[in-house]
């Protein structure tokens, strides 16, 4: 299963690689720090599953979620989740009106997020 990681902060974008990368049958094929860059290489590798930081270092998570959501078959149909350190019901409910598929946060969600990829890997080998 493709994966790609949105994540702005180097070290977690890094440790966020090492331990999906440790996961049977999960391959990270891209992964960028800001918006424009983010589209692009979902356009191009077409993945299973977007991780989404909100605070990217050009543009936004909301951004790239909004021109996920406008136009799944251009970046794909990649399940979409959140990672974030922001935990507020109303940034939630923003990113599901934008059809994500998860929400978790960097602090407490991270087995979480794993257990999200692994099911989801789950469901394409059936």
């Amino acid at each position: 299963m493709d994966v790609v990681v949105i994540e702005n902060c180097r070290r977690l974008r890094e440790m966020l690689i090492d331990v999906l990368l440790g996961v049977d049958d999960i391959d990270v094929v891209a992964h960028a720090e800001d918006e424009k860059t983010a589209l692009s290489l979902m356009e191009s590798h077409q993945p299973h599953v977007v991780i989404v930081d909100l605070d990217l270092s050009g543009g936004s998570g909301i951004g790239l979620l909004t021109a996920l959501n406008n136009d799944r078959g251009r970046y794909s149909d990649a399940k979409a989740v959140v990672f974030t350190n922001h935990n507020s019901v109303a940034l939630r409910r923003r990113c599901e009106s934008l059809g994500i598929d998860g929400y978790f946060d960097k602090s407490y969600h991270l087995d979480d997020l794993i257990d999200y990829i692994r099911s989801e890997r789950d469901a394409l080998a059936r």
